[in-house]
């Protein structure tokens, strides 16, 4: 059983892109000049507002750059320069790549990870807004000085609201606060015009308002689409790496759809390691350690963590065990159905409009969740306002987006997900940082080059 290639419309921002195997992945209708420079789907703020937020910089912003590194440096000083947002030299680069894929080849293709633990969504390339989510958790792994969040955070439980279980309307903040309170829905997939009608600011809702601190034994699991769309892909991707390397135990990355060849050389991740170092060949050792990223993670046996979702060719989750992962992303299959599918307000399954993965309803989720004695899968994937989203009757999936104001124009909130021993998850809810917070690259594209 697998979904047929799907000849429509293209789909984007998070929601709804699509790989077309057999031919370009590019939209017909593109000009030349487009095809050729997939950083144009990158947003640029207005240069004025971009000139005044240089103004107001302080000098604690990490600046990007190349990394300054001395000839005995180590991973404890690409670590620190990978805090900066400097980008490591191409030998020091390869090296981190080849630490961390042998880390990642004993690993197995579902990761079992130990409570506490914080589940972190989409990045993409987001590098300050990435800053500030580890400031909201409490901190990296091993960090002792950490900072207070640039934005305002909120924990939320189910004592204060109910999970929102549709995608609001972001001038709906009083309704979350009350039971029940869903709100008028916008489209769940998020295609062109419904992203354009959902750009306002989404306030954070005032409850809990608290800093948060991380306990020693937290670790944390990245849900996947670490690069591509954001300034800074090859940094982020590079601060994850590093993280991974020196603290093995307390980072789990997952593979996510984007974590692809074929997906980077359309999305940005491809056109920046060309344009940092020249070259593609840290593209190339990145890539190599995207096909040994694990396909999922398991807290205590009962929270399966997935980049996108179920596979009409997956029951049981021992099923995910034996799948031969260590390759690009397949067109089809099973794999290609836990990176791309989506739930949706159906029973069972559904032809994906993405034309890769599938649909599936709450009938499947549920039972999948008895079959394997899960309590909640826990997925990215897919933009959500609010920064979580609970699915179907039972509350038997939950959405995690972790990428604040998406692309630098969507106006969204971010959230992590904090799971105790108890199982309970608390939602933490940030915002992008200020703009005098963050650095743009030089070298962005104008507005006029923008194109989604």
């Amino acid at each position: 059983m697998h979904a047929p290639a799907v000849d429509a419309a293209w789909y984007d921002a998070g929601t709804n892109e699509r790989p077309e195997p057999a031919q370009s992945v590019l939209p017909r209708y593109w000009s030349s000049q487009q095809r050729r420079s997939p950083l144009s789907l990158l947003v640029v703020p207005p240069l004025r507002r971009c000139q005044t937020a240089v103004a107001k910089m302080t000098t604690s912003v990490p600046r990007p750059g190349p990394a300054n590194l001395g000839p005995n440096a180590g991973l404890d000083e690409w670590l620190e320069e990978a805090k900066q947002c400097h980008y490591l030299p191409e030998r020091a680069m390869k090296e981190l790549c080849e630490k961390v894929k042998e880390i990642l080849m004993e690993e197995s293709n579902i990761q079992p990870v130990c409570t506490p633990v914080t589940v972190c969504g989409d990045i993409h390339g987001q590098f300050y807004d990435l800053l500030e989510l580890f400031r909201v958790a409490g901190g990296m792994p091993g960090e002792t000085n950490v900072q207070a969040p640039k934005s305002a955070t909120a924990v939320i439980t189910s004592e204060d609201i109910e999970p929102p279980t549709e995608i609001t309307n972001p001038k709906l903040r009083k309704k979350l606060k009350s039971p029940g309170g869903g709100g008028d829905s916008g489209d769940a997939e998020g295609d062109e015009d419904g992203e354009e009608e959902q750009q306002g600011a989404v306030d954070v809702p005032a409850v809990n308002t608290v800093t948060s601190s991380q306990s020693a034994e937290t670790r944390f699991v990245f849900l996947g689409d670490y690069v591509d769309r954001g300034y800074f892909s090859l940094e982020a991707f590079t601060l994850l790496m590093c993280l991974k390397a020196k603290y093995p135990d307390r980072i789990v990355l997952v593979r996510g759809n984007h974590e692809s060849r074929q997906i980077t050389q359309v999305y940005g991740f491809y056109e920046e390691c060309q344009q940092k170092y020249g070259n593609a060949s840290v593209w190339k050792a990145c890539c190599h350690v995207f096909d040994f990223l694990v396909l999922a993670a398991i807290v205590d046996g009962e929270l399966l963590c997935v980049h996108g979702g179920l596979s009409p060719e997956i029951r049981t989750i021992d099923q995910i065990r034996v799948v031969a992962r260590a390759q690009e992303i397949p067109h089809e299959g099973a794999f290609c159905d836990l990176v791309w599918s989506d739930p949706d307000d159906i029973d069972t399954w559904a032809v994906s409009p993405r034309g890769a993965g599938w649909l599936f309803g709450d009938k499947v989720a549920t039972e999948f969740n008895h079959v394997n004695g899960l309590k909640l899968i826990a997925r990215a994937h897919q933009l959500v306002n609010e920064g979580y989203k609970y699915h179907f009757d039972e509350s038997s999936v939950v959405t995690v987006w972790s990428a604040p104001n998406y692309c630098y124009r969507c106006g969204n909130v971010a959230s992590i997900m904090t799971v105790d021993n108890d199982l309970a998850p608390k939602f933490s809810i940030f915002s992008a940082v200020p703009d005098d917070q963050r650095h743009v690259p030089a070298s962005r594209r104008s507005p006029g080059d923008y194109f989604l």
